[in-house]
């Protein structure tokens, strides 16, 4: 009976254990800021075809996100918001156009770089900073995330330096951002013609679990010293920034 309710190809048992990830890789991003997007995008990897990934997991990270940003919606930046607003916009319109594409290898290794990089190096907070760059920073982000799938990470360690003694407003407000990432990414996937009719029951059961492990996430995010979650926030964003250098290494031999 589960399966009329399945995509053809994914069995039910492959559904369960996608359903019960939803509610700890939210979990994880409403404690620590990062990694539940791209543990999810990898353990999707597993049960859904390649062709699909991209589309479905936006469409289970644009709930999770929007579930995160409506639970802590008290701690919200709305001025950095609107203009990565904007940006996603112009990001996911110009993906349409983009026809040569860099090799995934080649994009995991600048992203990975590029993370390590704004994580450690001795740079200053951004506590004020122009509308239009963030709009441009955005656009960028909108962009890449049509062919990478998470730029979670990366969008995380940009936002630190906006909030580096704020973790909530931190947390908070990268879910609110991501909303407009992958919202505009999908509107983007319809246009184009994918059918996401398919999987919305799959879709709803993981965003309902996701949303149950982001109230679970944010009683630990609550309780946590600042200097505690920042130190398991740098530490995460530099595995993951290992692990995409890993994967680009392993696809060039």
């Amino acid at each position: 009976m589960l399966g009329g309710f399945l995509p053809d190809g994914l069995s039910a048992v492959a559904a369960t254990i996608l359903v019960i990830a939803s509610f700890f890789t939210s979990a994880l991003t409403a404690a620590f800021g990062v990694g539940g997007g791209l543990a999810m995008l990898a353990l999707m990897g597993v049960f859904v075809p390649v062709a699909q990934l991209i589309p479905v997991h936006g469409a289970v990270q644009l709930g999770s996100n929007a579930g995160r940003a409506w639970h802590q919606r008290a701690h919200v930046r709305m001025d950095i918001v609107m203009p990565f607003a904007a940006g996603s916009v112009v990001g996911a319109i110009a993906g349409v156009f983009v026809v040569i594409q860099l090799p995934d290898a080649v994009l995991k290794l600048v992203l990975g770089l590029f993370i390590i990089a704004i994580t450690w190096a001795r740079l200053p907070k951004l506590e004020v900073v122009s509308r239009p760059l963030l709009t441009v920073a955005s656009a960028g982000l909108a962009l890449l995330g049509m062919f990478v799938g998470a730029t979670g990470p990366l969008l995380s360690a940009i936002l630190a330096r906006f909030f580096a003694d704020d973790r909530k407003a931190l947390v908070a407000t990268h879910g609110a951002v991501m909303i407009s990432q992958h919202a505009f990414k999908l509107v983007v996937f319809a246009v184009a013609g994918f059918a996401f009719a398919a999987w919305a029951p799959l879709v709803l059961a993981m965003i309902l679990s996701g949303y149950l492990g982001t109230i679970y996430g944010t009683t630990l995010l609550e309780r946590m010293p600042e200097d505690l979650f920042r130190r398991w926030f740098r530490l995460g964003l530099t595995l993951l920034a290992v692990h995409m250098l890993w994967q680009a290494a392993s696809a060039a031999l």
